[in-house]
């Protein structure tokens, strides 16, 4: 097996920074990509102009890339903020507005899988209360993802990196998608293994793995010490995706690394140009 037997696509909100965003969708293209992921791109704005949105769109057509996951609207991300739907107030809100504003835009581009950042704790807060907030946005979020056939994602982050972020192992990302599953009975609500993330953490990543394979809806993957291309590190990122395939997934694996100081289309030469278009 190895790394030509996986589905890769690339995450244009971390990879090809250096470029405008509507010129990233081409750059993956011409790198070899057929498929990409986004964080949401308009970070100050959870509903913005049609206009934006469809300017986003043509990109990615033209570019000849299938859009394969998008992020609801999560803050100021890249930046201090972990996602808005379990923070009270305006940023609840801001995360409701989005809600089909983002499933819409997904589903114009046949994108089946929609990631819903929990947030951060927030001092002076009941973490209850946080909790129960986010249920009830994931909630909707999982309802509206259901409406377009996609899968609403779960993930867990590092807490080195995110301190104030209270999903920061496997079973807790596991265990409040399994919460959502059993509000809603649609069961859509599925984990996003982002192995960077949970080595981070410290997991045992075969033992997770082993696990939540078939409760994973998305992978993502970036090498670590310093979250860069597969071989800048030490993690056994083939072996590990190996695992996964083995144990029965068979998904998209998203390339959330950062590319260091050269340009996105030199971090890719670890996985040959050949295995870069999905199959």
């Amino acid at each position: 097996m190895g790394f030509a037997d996986q589905r890769f696509n690339v995450n244009l909100s971390i990879l090809f920074t250096e470029l405008p965003f509507l010129e990233r969708p081409a750059a993956a293209a011409a790198a070899g990509f057929t498929a990409v992921e986004l964080w949401w791109p308009w970070v100050d704005s959870p509903t913005p102009e049609r206009s934006e949105r469809d300017a986003l769109k043509r990109a990615i057509e033209e570019a000849g890339v299938r859009l394969t996951g998008v992020n609801f609207y999560a803050g100021q991300l890249p930046g201090p903020d972990r996602g808005a739907l379990s923070i009270p107030g305006e940023e609840s809100e801001r995360f409701r507005a989005n809600i089909d504003v983002a499933a819409a835009f997904a589903e114009s581009l046949g994108c089946t899988a929609l990631n819903a950042l929990y947030g951060n704790r927030v001092g002076g807060v009941d973490p209850a209360e946080q909790d129960a907030l986010a249920l009830e946005n994931l909630v909707l979020a999982a309802r509206a993802a259901d409406r377009i056939g996609a899968t609403l994602l779960i993930e867990a982050l590092n807490k080195p990196e995110s301190p104030l972020y209270p999903l920061v192992s496997a079973p807790a990302a596991v265990g409040v998608a399994d919460r959502v599953n059993a509000a809603t009975g649609l069961g859509n609500a599925k984990f996003l293994m982002d192995l960077y993330h949970l080595s981070m953490n410290g997991e045992d990543l075969p033992s997770v793995i082993e696990r939540y394979a078939s409760r994973t809806g998305h992978v993502q993957i970036a090498d670590n010490p310093g979250r860069g291309a597969p071989g800048t590190g030490s993690l056994p990122l083939e072996d590990l995706l190996d695992r996964l395939r083995k144990a029965g997934y068979d998904g998209w694996v998203g390339l959330e690394y950062k590319p260091g100081d050269r340009p996105s289309a030199e971090s890719f030469a670890w996985l040959p140009a050949e295995a870069r278009a999905a199959r």
